[in-house]
């Protein structure tokens, strides 16, 4: 399992700093939130993007993936019903798939909870019907630029829409594209799932519809920072055979965002060692 920081848990540091602190920590790479090195992530060029990708490699780090999507520009939705604000969400999405093969990354994290929300007078079938069409088209997107789209399930007191991975396989089974997957974060999991972590991951990564782990408290802090225990976590990923990135991110940086950080690698770090 390769380990890796969302990075805005770092900032304001520039990304270079970002990455000479993250590496000497003992990350192997960086899970890039668009909107903490572009005010407009929609318009980032591939020459901005690689010039992000040499910037990591010059300090032996990687961008793994894509995380917090749609944050920046404001006022977009994949539930709409207004058809200019879902088209231009959508554009945004397959936009991002460009940046994630450009920067190096494999895979994208769709989290955005403010911008797939049940609109006043809408059902939740039409918000779900919006939210399909659009992660079908991110899909056909992602699987040109050989990355992987994934739907993040969100616990509830975030979203209305898509809260487990019950509920997202559904939709990856419905668009059925290659390229669309779901993911597991232990945070929203702890808090939305009526099985342990450990129990999910034993059901779902052998559907093969499970491409990525985000490691977080259902405290939103960091792992180990909780109640959630994470050794049994990490038995379940190795069991599986899971070799694919683990992902800290914590929102509530405890003491702060550098030592928040360390505190993770560290942790998972030795939960992993303890296994070999």
């Amino acid at each position: 399992m390769k380990l890796a920081l969302c990075n805005e848990v770092l900032a304001p540091l520039s990304f270079e700093q970002q990455c000479v602190l993250a590496r000497h920590m003992g990350y192997e790479g960086l899970e890039l939130a668009p909107f903490t090195v572009s005010d407009e992530p929609e318009s980032m060029t591939p020459a901005h993007a690689r010039a992000l990708r040499v910037t990591a490699q010059q300090h032996d780090m990687t961008i793994t993936g894509l995380h917090w999507l749609l944050v920046k520009p404001e006022g977009l939705s994949i539930t709409s019903p207004d058809a200019a604000v879902w088209q231009r969400t959508v554009d945004v999405m397959r936009h991002l798939c460009e940046v994630c093969a450009d920067v190096g990354g494999t895979y994208l994290v769709h989290g955005s909870p403010g911008q797939r929300q049940q609109w006043p007078g809408q059902s939740m079938a039409d918000a779900l019907q919006r939210a399909t069409q659009a992660w079908a088209l991110a899909a056909e997107a992602a699987g040109r630029c050989g990355v992987t789209y994934c739907i993040e399930p969100l616990s509830s007191d975030q979203t209305p829409l898509v809260n487990t991975l019950e509920q997202a396989a559904a939709v990856v089974r419905e668009v059925a594209h290659p390229a669309l997957k779901t993911m597991l974060d232990t945070s929203s999991a702890g808090r939305a799932e009526t099985d342990d972590i450990p129990t999910l991951i034993a059901r779902w990564m052998p559907t093969g519809l499970l491409a990525h782990v985000q490691l977080n408290d259902p405290n939103r802090r960091a792992p180990g920072q909780g109640d959630m225990r994470f050794a049994p976590i990490v038995e379940a990923l190795h069991t599986q055979g899971y070799r694919g990135v683990v992902a800290m991110e914590p929102f509530v940086y405890v003491p702060d965002g550098p030592g928040c950080a360390a505190w993770s690698v560290g942790y998972v770090r030795g939960l992993m060692e303890a296994l070999t």
